[in-house]
């Protein structure tokens, strides 16, 4: 037998006797298996039970290694193959996740696997059991109601979403699934003995997943399965279809669902209904917009939690207790509701690769990431250590002194004492960090109640208040209190406030308490007041901008300091209100990026949609985000005015460079990529982006026009694209820059990127809007006008590809140099 001293004390006694039930009944020995059987009584009951396969599975290196999801789709498929109906279908598949469970318990409690590991591991597992669940049973019931097929006649599947842990490919060892089951379109099945509406046969279909995986029997169950976090909850049908999905989100669509749909991943269902599915669930879920509205309901979500944290019963919960894994969760998914709209890379399943995204954004430090992943994978383990005992789903310490001893060991601690106070320090710095994250912002000079209490007063009483306002204004700092007093007067008037939902008052009637603490005792003037007001009437239908004022005093106080430097800034963020987000950070703000960093940000916000509309509106966004930055440090003299040029005009390029990758990749998709055969060989075709005038010269102004030429250098034979519907390069290049101009110049709901002069392109309007490059090369060098060629001292190859753009500086520098008569020169510029 094996050496007791390895096992506590408290623990020798009863593991020995789970080994010596083993060993009688047929088991063979291991040096590990006491200190197994001491940490999980249900790895030692299966042994028991099934000695040789237990055996087996220690004794090979199937034990030692993870299973991956094909892994687990042969396991799957070989146990529901042997199955002809749904009683020996739940045995099979009941026996298969009890061997399994043990083998992924023993790597975990003996082999030292990673939690990490671990969690994928449970999760594919779980993945391939629905996913194959889901097609045998539409296989079984073909007989008696047929398929149920779409307007194409093609067969439709169900669409389950795995939702929580196992979305994220984070399941707990004995976890209950959340899934959430859709179909395509409605419709009637065919084929089969009866037919059933698309609704009915595809919640039939649910039902019968549910009772094979959830429903108890003498080999236990598969998977506990939750259903509430579909549309309507226990109320609501089972299934939905897309349509009835999109009308849900739309009308119902609460936040804590947004919350829910952060981790949904589909396990099964073919791809364009996936695709059709994520098309509706995105834009729910994640905001264009920074969406700091999410920010107020995350804090009724946390009052929630601290208020069920504080029960006694959830005390000792590693869950949903204080400091624990739940509030790691939130915070994540904190930045995933605020920013994800704007960052695609925080639009991750799984919570540590977000949190590292945080630590990349500047929204989480390296210290506080590493606080919180030490954290969750310490409280991850402690999870599964509860949960391995038994196959228990439960999250709560033990009380008893025995089963201390027993969730220290397994844990690798001496003792229970050095294990709580570990436990105890990852759970205050947790509790610590999350409290801080979700608390609303102080005023910027920390206004205590006292303080603040009679500039609440003023507004909550200007209304009644009336003619004597001004005078109470004047009382308390205002030199010139007319104004101020018309435009608080307006903003209390019932035909303001009745414009504004019951959350956006609520947030007006936060921020105006401090606007009117600065402009009484500030010296913002009145034309400040005006372009305040003006702001506050843009966005008065737009709570999140109002709970960004709000909850961020340091930023309001920026507005003020912005709108009385600047009525060009204050017209744009006034017109542009999602701008204001750039004001939350003056690291950020008064830092441009530098060109390099300009075009590489752009392209990475470009690469997020496929959505040529949406693309249009990321390319101004980004114009009018950079523009403010550079526009913030410009007014306090933190950029010398010839820097100012140089950003506008790196901003301008970047532009330019990304609606080049957008033209050119739509055109491509669409024809293929030009090809030509002359002197070189068989080769792709080329295209420039020349600047002239102040964009070539590195001198834009705020609201400059981009003077641009176009070239290409296709030349010799076979001059097409190399697409399935082939044209012309001439014609392909001429709708590449016509479509270019079109991302720049056209007008959406962002405005204007920039307007486009093509006139300095040889012979100006009358000519090719695009110019071969010999022919342009050709026409500068013999036939271009003096004005022409002197329009060249600023010219500058932006975009394209570097070898065309390396010949234009040759060409530029070769004409500019070339010898002249002096007097015919000066005679001809005259």
């Amino acid at each position: 037998m094996t050496e007791l001293s390895t096992v506590p004390v408290a623990l020798r006694a009863a593991a020995a006797r789970l080994l010596d039930r083993y060993l009688e009944a047929g088991g063979v020995d291991d040096p590990r298996l006491l200190a197994a059987f001491a940490k999980s009584p249900f790895i030692a009951e299966y042994a028991i039970r099934a000695p040789a396969a237990f055996g087996a599975m220690i004794a090979t290196d199937a034990g030692a290694r993870a299973r991956d999801h094909p892994a687990f789709r042969v396991l799957v498929a070989a146990a529901l193959t042997r199955c002809s109906d749904v009683a020996a279908a739940k045995a099979a598949l009941r026996q298969l996740r009890r061997a399994e469970l043990v083998r992924i318990a023993w790597r975990d409690l003996g082999l030292d696997a990673d939690v990490l590991e671990i969690m994928a591991e449970l999760s594919a597992f779980a993945d391939a059991v629905v996913s194959l669940a889901v097609s045998w049973l539409q296989q079984q019931l073909a007989g008696r109601y047929g398929h149920a097929r779409g307007d194409d006649g093609g067969q439709l599947q169900l669409l389950v979403l795995g939702m929580g842990k196992l979305g994220g490919n984070e399941l707990n060892f004995s976890s209950d699934i959340d899934l959430l089951f859709v179909y395509e379109q409605d419709g009637t099945t065919s084929g089969g003995r009866k037919e059933l509406g698309h609704q009915d046969y595809f919640d039939r279909v649910g039902r019968e997943l549910i009772a094979l995986l959830n429903e108890p029997t003498v080999d236990g169950f598969v998977f506990r399965v939750d259903m509430r976090l579909r549309p309507f909850g226990d109320s609501g049908p089972l299934s939905s279809s897309l349509s009835a999905l999109e009308h849900y989100y739309t009308v119902h669509g609460r936040d804590w669902e947004r919350y829910a749909l952060i981790k949904a991943r589909p396990l099964c269902g073919d791809e364009r209904c996936r695709a059709a599915l994520q098309a509706i669930v995105r834009p729910f879920v994640y905001r264009r917009y920074l969406d700091y509205g999410a920010l107020d309901a995350l804090r009724e979500m946390k009052g929630l939690i601290d208020r069920e944290a504080r029960s006694q019963a959830l005390i000792d919960d590693v869950k949903r207790g204080r400091g624990g894994i739940r509030e790691i969760e939130f915070t994540g998914q904190l930045f995933q509701l605020t920013r994800g709209g704007r960052e695609a890379r925080l639009r991750q399943r799984a919570l540590l690769p977000t949190l590292a995204q945080c630590v990349e954004l500047g929204l989480l430090t390296a210290a506080e990431l590493t606080t919180l992943t030490t954290a969750y994978r310490f409280l991850r383990m402690t999870e599964h250590r509860l949960q391995q005992v038994r196959d228990e789903q439960t999250h709560a310490l033990p009380q008893d002194a025995h089963e201390r001893a027993r969730l220290a060991f397994a844990a690798g601690f001496a003792d229970w004492p050095t294990f709580a106070a570990v436990l105890a320090r990852h759970r205050d710095a947790t509790s610590a960090l999350f409290a801080a994250l979700l608390a609303p912002p102080t005023a910027a000079a920390d206004e205590t109640a006292a303080t603040a209490g009679p500039w609440q007063a003023l507004w909550r009483d200007a209304a009644g208040a009336g003619s004597d306002l001004a005078a109470r204004l004047a009382a308390s700092g205002r030199a010139d209190p007319d104004t101020l007093a018309t435009v608080v007067l307006d903003l209390q008037a019932e035909r303001f406030q009745s414009r504004l939902s019951q959350h956006s008052r609520a947030r007006l009637d936060r921020i105006m308490p401090q606007l009117l603490a600065l402009f009484c005792t500030g010296v913002f003037g009145d034309d400040t007041v005006m372009r305040v007001a003006q702001l506050l009437r843009a966005i008065a239908g737009r709570s999140v901008y109002l709970a960004f004022l709000a909850d961020n005093p340091d930023a309001l106080a920026r507005v003020l300091e912005l709108f009385a430097a600047s009525a060009w800034i204050a017209e744009q963020i006034t017109r542009h209100p999602f701008l204001m987000d750039e004001l939350l950070d003056p690291r950020v703000l008064y830092a441009p990026p530098d060109q390099a960093r300009l075009h590489v940000l752009l392209r990475e916000q470009l690469a997020q949609t496929d959505d040529l509309e949406v693309a249009m509106d990321t390319l101004r966004s980004f114009r009018n985000q950079q523009m403010l930055r550079v526009a913030a440090s410009d007014i306090t003299g933190q950029l010398p005015i010839a820097e100012v040029s140089n950003q506008l005009t790196a901003i301008a390029e970047a532009c330019i460079d990304g609606a080049l990758v957008l033209a050119w990749r739509d055109l491509a998709a669409r024809f293929g990529e030009p090809w030509c055969r002359d002197q070189q060989g068989a080769r792709r075709a080329a295209f420039a982006v020349i600047g002239y005038g102040k964009l070539g010269g590195w001198e834009l102004g705020y609201s400059s026009d981009l003077d641009l030429v176009f070239v290409h250098d296709s030349s010799g034979e076979a001059q097409h694209t190399n697409g399935a519907k082939s044209i012309e390069n001439q014609v392909f290049f001429r709708r590449l820059t016509q479509r270019l101009i079109h991302l720049l110049s056209t007008t959406t709901a962002s405005g204007v990127a920039y307007a486009v002069d093509t006139r300095l392109r040889p012979s100006g309007a009358a000519g090719q809007l695009v110019t071969e490059y010999s022919a342009f090369a050709h026409y500068l060098a013999s036939d271009a006008w003096v004005w022409e060629q002197q329009a060249l001292v600023r010219a500058r190859a932006l975009a394209g590809d570097a070898s065309l753009c390396g010949h234009f500086r040759t060409l530029r520098a070769t004409v500019l140099a070339r010898p002249r008569a002096g007097a015919v020169l000066a005679r001809e510029i005259t």
